[in-house]
């Protein structure tokens, strides 16, 4: 296993006991990062998202495989099961990263789902109608990005 594809086993792993912290370090400072969730977040934004999703996280697993690295990209899959904390609803979400590494960190990660089976099981009837339009994504992305500012406010306090 080559470094960079241990430190995507570290971000992972670290995910799997909540750690927000453990992934926080594996991210070079000026990540990038994007989800069909969250959209685009940079830097601090995209390291308090995951301490946000672990501390709020309800009956959570996760699993992943097919790590694959170079010394400039990587690639890994992982699924989660969680309950999702607007609705109580149980999710099983399979995503796909996509990373690209630079002094010894991971500066950019792209994760890519299905939305539409994504916010079917976590809104119910209103995802599985309205999951595949742009309106419900850009208004999960707007609701995703107030509750990670609320959360970053109030750890600054």
């Amino acid at each position: 296993m080559n470094p960079n594809e241990q430190l995507i086993e570290i971000f992972y792993l670290s995910f799997q006991k909540l750690d927000a912290r453990g992934m926080a370090d594996c991210y070079h400072p000026r990540i990038e990062f994007s989800d069909p969730a969250f959209g685009k977040l940079s830097g601090a934004e995209a390291a308090a998202m995951w301490a946000m999703l672990c501390a709020n996280a309800k009956n959570f697993e996760l699993a992943f495989s097919g790590i694959e690295a170079t010394d400039k990209t990587g690639k890994a899959h992982w699924e989660a099961q969680y309950d999702f904390s607007a609705t109580g609803r149980r999710v099983h979400n399979k995503i796909d990263s996509q990373f690209e590494f630079q002094d010894g960190k991971i500066i950019k990660h792209a994760d890519t789902f299905d939305f539409w089976s994504w916010s079917s099981q976590a809104l119910g009837p209103v995802g599985s109608v309205l999951g595949w339009t742009p309106f419900l994504r850009n208004k999960v992305q707007r609701q995703a990005r107030e509750k990670l500012a609320a959360f970053r406010r109030q750890k600054e306090e």
